[in-house]
């Protein structure tokens, strides 16, 4: 069931003001179904996209987002409805109809397309689909999906996802095919010369060859921490992928996080940030990027709160330490803006916050909230009031101390 957000439907023109990408609007995608054929020395792939749709308004034509290096070679519709015409253009599929098709109309688009999928230039540099030297990986924050699949590429639009991927003779193709709904951004397929290792109850790893396990080998451990302060794990099981080559950083889908084999000794932290990613980010997704505090910074408080279980660094000595590291912003939390939404003071005030949060009323409040707001929104789309009713179940309202923290660039005492 869909829940009412606060952010109102957008109409027709309009564009989302961080990606800049034109919403697609009178149907919501329930399910998307990929069977791909990637074929990895000449970076080529050809790929049937499946598209389960129910319009919420009548409509004879819609969009999807895909981009332009890909080549359509022929759009199906089931049933009684006809394909008038479809055009690619400008990074959108237009499909028109042969007649106007009724609200609550439930149809599935098929989209046959082929090319050399490459990453999008984005503001933030390249994103989507990636040619690796002995593979390929997809690395989509914030729209970079288009780069290799046909879809409304908006965060607040969850589906869920069944792949069907095939790869040249020696390579395995992961993906995170899901019962659970998804964002098109966290959605990936990784290719590579991996083998397949199990790291406890529910945790796996695919590794390059001759590869060593390094930090990885905490990450069961990690996970059955979280889950105590956390709540329960929210997917069917956890994925790590290493690629041999060497990345820049690390990043998150849903159910798997992908690293280079560069992230695997002395960093700790960021097998942490990206597992706790799977809770704050993935299962709780974002209405609109204006909120993405609340998904990095959740994930780094995590980073802290392993480091003090493990005794490696009291909570308290992290949160002095990084706030002492802020420099003044131009920008607020609740809404930093496209050029400053990965900026590391986003990750790091937005950690503090929930510190401070903390220490005004007690662990025990803090944690029971924090666990109440993870189960009441699982595998659905939150705001910033979301977590403000959480602490209002616990009888508290944390409103005067979030705002100062999120609502205006001046920074409030260390907690």
């Amino acid at each position: 069931m869909r829940n009412l957000r606060l952010r109102s439907t957008p109409i027709p023109g309009t564009r989302d003001r961080y990606t800049g990408v034109e919403f697609n609007l009178g149907f919501h995608v329930t399910h998307y179904d990929l069977d791909f054929d990637y074929k990895v020395a000449p970076n080529r792939l050809e790929a049937t996209a499946t598209l389960t749709l129910s319009t919420w308004r009548e409509l004879n034509h819609l969009t999807l987002d895909l981009t332009q290096g890909l080549s359509v070679r022929r759009v199906e519709v089931s049933g009684s409805i006809g394909i008038k015409r479809y055009r690619h253009h400008g990074g959108k599929l237009r499909i028109t109809f042969d007649q106007f098709i009724p609200v609550d109309t439930e149809m599935q688009l098929t989209i046959r397309y082929a090319g050399s999928p490459r990453p999008r230039r984005t503001a933030w540099g390249l994103l989507g689909w990636e040619e690796l030297e002995n593979g390929a990986l997809t690395a989509n924050q914030p729209n970079g999906a288009p780069s290799w699949f046909p879809c409304d590429d908006t965060p607040d639009e969850k589906a869920t996802y069944t792949f069907n991927v095939r790869a040249d003779r020696g390579y395995v193709a992961v993906t995170n095919t899901t019962a659970r709904p998804m964002a098109t951004y966290l959605a990936t397929v990784q290719v590579g010369q991996f083998h397949r290792v199990a790291l406890g109850r529910n945790t796996v790893a695919w590794l390059p060859p001759a590869t060593q396990m390094g930090d990885l080998d905490k990450q069961q451990a990690m996970l059955d921490y979280f889950e105590t302060v956390f709540g329960h794990y929210p997917f069917e099981d956890y994925q790590v992928v290493v690629h041999e080559d060497e990345l820049e950083i690390p990043l998150e889908a849903q159910g798997l996080s992908i690293f280079g084999v560069n992230h695997l000794q002395g960093n700790e932290r960021l097998i942490a940030h990206e597992l706790a990613h799977q809770w704050f980010g993935n299962s709780l997704g974002i209405a609109q990027w204006e909120d993405i505090w609340l998904n990095e910074g959740f994930a780094c408080y995590a980073e802290w709160l392993w480091a003090d279980f493990t005794g490696r660094m009291p909570i308290d000595v992290s949160v002095r330490t990084h706030y002492a590291k802020i420099t003044p912003m131009q920008f607020t939390l609740a809404d930093p803006g496209p050029r400053d939404m990965f900026d590391d003071r986003v990750y790091k005030r937005g950690a503090i916050a929930l510190h401070a949060l903390r220490r005004a009323f007690g662990d025990a409040v803090f944690f029971n909230a924090v666990r109440d707001y993870v189960a009441t929104n699982a595998h659905g789309i939150v705001e910033t009031f979301d977590l403000v009713n959480a602490f209002k179940r616990q009888g508290v309202d944390i409103s005067p101390i979030l705002d100062a923290w999120i609502h205006h660039p001046e920074l409030p005492e260390c907690p």
